[in-house]
């Protein structure tokens, strides 16, 4: 279907549920746009990482990324026992960082992989097809499940996701004659506007007191309570081992500081930044930095401790991301060497994402962990 069809259609299905319902939370309207079954940008297969699509990320950008989180995972199995030891990847996009995982631990640690067992959780047909063209040489090593289903795995191992938790919908706030009020999206001249009412849920406001955190007058956020409940389905399916969790963000009060006052809602399409997110529906990408803070503290209170939360340059560096870049570039001519180092900078350099992507570990029943990921750093 043509991008102008499914935008039509979205546009239709939100305008008909504000009929309905009146004015619908902000959260609803980005959950229709990025996860309705038929149209939306993630569901219909839309979505599109690497140079092609709309936005990078760091498996697309080149497989050192995964191969230094398989050396990660290798360590963590160890110190599990060096049993059976199951991986959890939640919305591994085309199955990039699954692939460069895999193909580093067949290479390089191979009881461990041949103990291991690697598990996707997908909500696209269309990607879970692209995944099993792409894992096809790791059948074997392979299962694939449902976002509803992580609850009831009950694993030993670990639960891994790479920009994840930054495209669950968000609620947006605003705080407004010294009360908390919600953004909803209301019908205007056949359009959408943006209204201004009470909180839809008392979530909202206990976010911010179980943080400690009051924002100033006129300033905007989002609060992101699906990464709450997330979590907590980790929490319950993880029985022992570890949770890693990289993505963009900031503890909660760098991201909800004044400096921030608008929030940080963007779109993206064609590697470009967007504001306006009720235009190109289903078909750009809607996201916000994550709070990694509120994390850590849902997590605890399910049980999982913080093992570290470092930049991910330092995660990488700590990993030895230097002397294996040279290591890749061994036998190739000078400009290929060359051209690979300068693509690995771009997953270590401080000021992009390096520092702007945060690896955050948490840790249930194994007694105080130490990994190489967070020497030095915790």
């Amino acid at each position: 279907m043509e991008a102008a069809a499914i935008s039509g259609s979205l546009h239709q299905i939100i305008a008909e549920e504000i009929r309905q319902k009146g004015p619908i939370p902000f959260a609803r309207f980005m959950e229709i746009c990025l996860y309705h079954p038929q149209y939306g940008y993630y569901s219909s297969g839309t979505g599109c990482r690497g140079r092609e699509g709309d936005y990078f990320t760091a498996p697309t950008i080149h497989p050192i990324f995964g191969a230094l989180m398989g050396k990660q995972m290798a360590q963590m199995w160890r110190i599990s026992g060096a049993g059976a030891f199951e991986v959890v990847e939640m919305g591994g996009g085309e199955g990039y960082l699954c692939m460069d995982i895999l193909d580093y631990l067949q290479q390089q640690e191979p009881q461990f992989y041949d103990l291991l067992l690697y598990r996707m959780v997908e909500i696209s047909p269309l990607l879970i097809e692209k995944q099993k063209r792409l894992l096809a040489l790791h059948e074997a090593k392979m299962a694939w499940h449902q976002f509803d289903e992580m609850g009831d795995l009950k694993i030993e191992g670990c639960f891994l996701s790479n920009e994840l938790v930054d495209s669950f919908p968000v609620h947006r706030v605003v705080m407004e004659g010294g009360a908390l009020q919600e953004v909803y999206v209301d019908l205007d001249n056949g359009g959408f506007k943006e209204v201004q009412r009470d909180p839809s849920t008392p979530e909202l406001k206990a976010y911010f007191r179980r943080l400690g955190i009051t924002l100033v007058e006129g300033q905007h956020a989002e609060v992101n309570l699906e990464a709450l409940r997330w979590i907590r389905e980790v929490a319950q399916g993880l029985v022992r081992g570890f949770v890693v969790t990289v993505d963009y963000g900031y503890p909660a009060q760098e991201l909800y500081s004044p400096p921030r006052h608008e929030g940080t809602l963007l779109c993206f399409q064609g590697h470009k930044a967007l504001a306006d997110p009720y235009i190109n529906l289903g078909q750009q990408d809607m996201t916000a930095h994550v709070d990694f803070t509120s994390l850590i503290v849902w997590g605890e209170g399910c049980g999982l401790q913080l093992t570290g939360l470092v930049p991910q340059y330092r995660f990488l560096l700590s990993l030895g991301i230097l002397e294996e870049a040279a290591r890749v570039g061994e036998g190739k001519v000078e400009w290929e060497a060359l051209n690979e180092r300068l693509t690995v900078k771009n997953l270590i350099l401080p000021g992009g994402m390096g520092e702007t992507f945060k690896v955050l570990i948490q840790h249930k029943g194994i007694e105080r962990p130490q990994l190489d990921g967070l020497r030095g750093f915790i």
